[in-house]
Parts: structure tokens; sequence; C-alpha cells
């Protein structure tokens, strides 16, 4: 994709933080944008501020990834308005940080049904789209995914689940002309988990550097496919 001018992206999750982070660099490439999000006023606000930073059209979705047939609504309405879909960015997650002793079933299982089976329905929802555009998913990982720590047994299950997911589905969409990466991100400054993003995050990654990086991977030529990247903060604190 030399030219991102018109192409169409959905992306799960692209409220806020590093979903919006890469919204906001998609539309300065004049792309037609479609951010989902839990909350349907939010999301639609956030869509319509994406034209004003080059956007060629944007919609504004409620979705959650959790749901098979909501995530399959979404995907209608992007063919019915656009026709095509050309890039998908499954970014939505969340995290509930506790020991084996403590962690409830109810919190891991909102966090494997959102980090990973809702990546799981993204793909199942978008795929026939992907193969007629010949398009590009990209799944947002984690460190996480390869780097276990204690309290983290449900978001270390979710992403080392979601890493070995995508490399997978890597392999089987190949052949469809399909693109697949995984993209493995160290501290973000994002409001995920409840925090909210102040002057101590500077050393951290910022969500416009995951968009930078997503439109470098859309531009690549063709013949080359970064499966699985790392980032990380230069100089952690």
């Amino acid at each position: 994709m030399t030219s991102l001018q018109n192409k169409t992206a959905l992306i799960t999750g692209g409220t806020k933080g590093i979903g919006l982070g890469i919204a906001e660099r998609m539309a300065a490439e004049g792309m037609r944008i479609a951010i989902t999000g839990r909350n349907a006023a939010e999301a639609r606000t956030e869509a319509s501020k994406l034209i004003k930073l080059g956007a060629a059209d944007t919609l504004g979705l409620i979705c959650d990834v959790r749901d098979e047939k909501s995530q399959e609504a979404c995907v209608k309405e992007i063919m019915a308005t656009w026709g095509q879909l050309d890039v998908v960015i499954a970014n939505a997650g969340v995290g509930h940080f506790d020991s084996i002793e403590s962690m409830s079933l109810e919190k891991w299982n909102e966090v494997i049904d959102t980090n990973l089976t809702g990546v799981f329905n993204t793909v199942k929802a978008t795929v026939e789209a992907l193969k007629a555009s010949k398009g590009y998913l990209i799944t947002m990982a984690s460190l996480a995914g390869t780097n276990f720590f204690a309290n983290g047994a449900a978001y270390n299950a979710s992403k080392f689940g979601l890493v070995g997911f995508t490399q997978a589905v890597m392999l089987d969409l190949r052949k469809y002309g399909i693109k697949v990466t995984t993209i493995m991100p160290g501290s973000v400054a994002t409001y995920f988990n409840g925090h909210v993003p102040n002057e101590k995050d500077d050393w951290k990654i910022q969500p416009e550097d995951i968009g930078d990086m997503v439109v470098d991977l859309l531009k690549l030529n063709p013949r080359t496919l970064p499966s699985k990247i790392e980032v990380r903060p230069s100089m952690p604190q």
C-alpha cells in the first residue's frame, strides 16, 4: 500500500490510547477509518475529530469484541458504507492483575474473552473482506506475551495466547495475499487499567509512535513481512 489515501481501516478499541493514536496517524494519510468502542457517543465523537486531521471519511461504531454478532454488525456497516476493508487493527484489550489465589473467575474470563477470544471474533468477522482486498491484519499484543510476571496470570495467558494465535493466523492467511503482524509493545503512555497519562510518562512509548509503526508497516514493500515486532522504551525508568 504505497498510498493509503482512501484505504479503509477498522480499529477495535479505537476511542483512546494506542487505538486512537493509530487512528490519528492513519487520518493524516487520508484513510477512511472506523473506530469501535463500548460507548457509542464516545466512538462517534472521536471519529468525527479524525476528519479534521485529514481522514477521508470516518465511522464511530459501538462494539463489544466479546460478542461475535456485534463484530459482524460493525463489519457489515463498514462494507455497506465503503464497500471494502483493507486494514484491521485488533487493539481492544483489558487487564486485571492479581495473584492466582485472589484472581476471580469473572476477571479471568473478562481478560481472556476480550484479549484473546475478542481477537478471534474480530478476525472471523473480517477475514472474507480482507481476502477480497488482500489486506493487512495487525493484532496488538504485548511484551507480556513473552515475559511473565507475578500477578499476571490472566494477562500473560491472554497475550501469550494472542502471540501464538496471530502467528498461526499469519500462516493460514498469507496464501490469500493477506499480511498479518502482531505488535508487542512494552510500557506505553495510555489510559490502560485506569492510568491517566501525564508528564511522568514522557519516557514511555507514546500512542502516536505505534501509529507511525503501523503506517510504516502498511507502506512496506509487500515482499517483506515483519510478522512479530517487539517494541520497548529506549531508556526505561
